[in-house]
């Protein structure tokens, strides 16, 4: 079975954690942006370590909060039956984990941040880790090399055009290279775990 035979297969419950977690970043868009998201001074000196997931739950306008709905939708529609719910918190867990520490290691001069994005490339990552194991096909290496083309465009020229014109703010690409990193490496433990141990 391919990747895309495989998305015929969804089933509905699959998508409750996915729109439960839309529905929570729709809540707080209309919360105080202020005090949720990532402050570097905030987290460090003032013991605000909340900072640390709600920073990318929230967003800086409408628009910017659309752009990682969709990419939510996406990534849903796409890979939310290629690990167990637990696996998917793990990943999401690990993916938020690897941009704040990306943050507050590399990235000493970045004041303050918004958004999921990061996350959710990650989460993009970890699904495409499991279409290269289990559907090695020319649609997957596609994707798959879309997906990697992307990061380096982001690092050697800036971020994509149209999606740097709709936002009120400079995007962070850095978040997505650590985003990615975390989910991945996230992913190939969950996948590891699940292989039958070798016979002796």
């Amino acid at each position: 079975m391919t990747a895309l035979e495989r998305l015929r297969l969804t089933n509905r419950d699959a998508w409750l954690a996915p729109l439960a977690l839309g529905a929570l970043m729709l809540a707080l868009q209309a919360a105080n942006i202020a005090s949720l998201r990532y402050e570097r001074d905030a987290i460090l000196r003032g013991g605000e370590v909340w900072r640390l997931v709600t920073g990318h739950l929230v967003h800086a306008d409408a628009a910017h909060l659309a752009w990682n709905l969709a990419g939510l939708v996406l990534v849903a529609w796409l890979f939310v039956r290629e690990y167990s719910r637990r696996d998917w918190l793990v990943i999401l867990v690990a993916s938020t984990a690897a941009v704040d520490l990306g943050f507050l290691v590399l990235e000493p001069h970045l004041e303050w941040y918004v958004g999921f994005s990061g996350v959710l490339h990650g989460l993009m990552a970890a699904g495409l880790l499991a279409w290269l194991v289990r559907y090695p096909d020319a649609v997957t290496a596609l994707v798959v090399v879309l997906f990697v083309a992307k990061l380096g465009w982001e690092h050697l020229v800036g971020p994509l055009p149209f999606t740097a014109q709709t936002l009120s703010l400079p995007v962070i690409h850095s978040a997505h290279t650590y985003g990615a990193v975390g989910g991945f490496l996230a992913a190939g433990v969950c996948l590891r775990r699940r292989r039958p141990a070798s016979p002796l």
